[in-house]
């Protein structure tokens, strides 16, 4: 689905204080980013961000990094942030960049936790590098996790689930919880925190994918 470019996205994003603009600057200082040593997670393909923000106002002793590629996406998220019910959280910052250079933005051992929610799966073979899930961004994933740090996925996209599920299990990495029907699992839907996507979807009646990888 083609993107609709929208005018004002890049100088509203350029000129918010939320947003960080040389986020590789960052990378070992985050915590003086937020002026706190709180836990940091962050949410790879943020969307328009009510995933991210719910979690933030629900954990304040928690640090949410918001990474989006799109301005024209980031900016709904931006938006969103700056309503009444969100524009008091202090532990939110946004970026705008690509999932593939995280190792650049983050140092080793300074993310806790991932989500990755409803990502884009990529379907033709010759791109599956490309996916989220796949062996290369696992690898990234694990210069900047802590030991013993967490990946949550979630998907309707059960052939991106299957292959997610063999990446993890071909990888070095620990496949804790999965299921193929998120809401109807007691443990793994307790807590749940649904995406824009998610509620649509599931209000229809289709199941969501979820597993929890544990990096050793």
């Amino acid at each position: 689905m083609r993107l609709r470019n929208i005018p004002r996205a890049d100088g509203t994003i350029q000129n918010h204080p939320a947003v960080i603009k040389r986020p590789e600057a960052q990378k070992g200082c985050w915590r003086q980013v937020f002026g706190n040593t709180n836990p940091i997670h962050i949410e790879i393909g943020m969307g328009k961000g009510r995933f991210l923000l719910k979690m933030a106002s629900l954990n304040p002793d928690i640090n949410f990094v918001g990474i989006e590629r799109y301005t024209s996406v980031l900016l709904r998220a931006v938006e969103k942030f700056d309503t009444e019910e969100f524009n008091m959280l202090k532990n939110v910052r946004f970026v705008c960049m690509d999932a593939r250079d995280v190792a650049d933005v983050f140092a080793q051992n300074e993310v806790q936790k991932i989500y990755l929610n409803f990502s884009d799966p990529w379907p033709k073979a010759r791109h599956e590098k490309r996916r989220l899930t796949s062996r290369e961004y696992l690898d990234r994933y694990e210069q900047i996790l802590i030991h013993g740090g967490v990946l949550e996925f979630k998907t309707d996209n059960t052939e991106l689930f299957n292959f997610s599920l063999e990446q993890v299990r071909e990888s070095s990495w620990t496949l804790e919880h999965y299921t193929y029907d998120l809401h109807h699992h007691e443990l793994m839907s307790k807590g749940n925190v649904m995406t824009e996507y998610e509620e649509k979807f599931s209000a229809k009646g289709n199941p969501i994918n979820k597993m929890i990888a544990r990096r050793k």
